[in-house]
């Protein structure tokens, strides 16, 4: 029986496409959806372009209350997405428990998520950012197939809108 599920979102071209998936799975099964957007850490690189222009205690603020900031918004910015997609009076928002946006390895974060939640389901899409190339699925859907515990309904990237 699937009570709870989780739908792993990379906001990117085909998201509108899984969410559809997802919430008629949740629809059907009577099912609570927990929503996750998973931001990878900062890099390298950027890190220390910052520490260059950057005072330590300004930085260290930056990386504490700015990420959260900025992670906050984003789940603002999710929510408010499907509202636009769905309609403001839709009935599928109400199945919509919870947004979260966590920074971390994607794959990692999904998987801790869906142990966390106790989720009877995974709802992803195979690519992520629309999947350019031959690759038939990504590094991310690919590591969550792996390792689940849980069964994965994942939506396939290959077809193109107006088929």
């Amino acid at each position: 029986m699937i009570r709870s599920m989780l739908f792993a979102t990379d906001l990117g071209l085909y998201a509108p496409v899984v969410l559809q998936h997802a919430l008629a799975l949740a629809r059907t099964f009577n099912a609570e959806l927990h929503v996750i957007h998973v931001v990878e850490p900062m890099g390298l690189f950027a890190e220390s372009v910052l520490q260059s222009y950057l005072a330590e205690d300004v930085l260290r603020e930056l990386q504490s209350e700015g990420v959260n900031t900025v992670i906050e918004g984003i789940e603002a910015r999710v929510l408010a997405g499907f509202r636009d997609e769905l309609g403001e009076d839709n009935r599928d928002l109400a199945l919509i428990r919870n947004v979260r946006v966590v920074q971390g390895d994607p794959s990692k974060v999904i998987l801790e998520q869906a142990q966390r939640l106790a989720v009877d389901l995974l709802v992803l899409g195979s690519h992520s950012h629309g999947g350019e190339g031959d690759t038939p699925i990504g590094r991310t859907a690919a590591r969550v197939l792996q390792l689940s515990e849980v069964p994965v309904y994942m939506v396939p990237m290959q077809y193109r809108f107006g088929q």
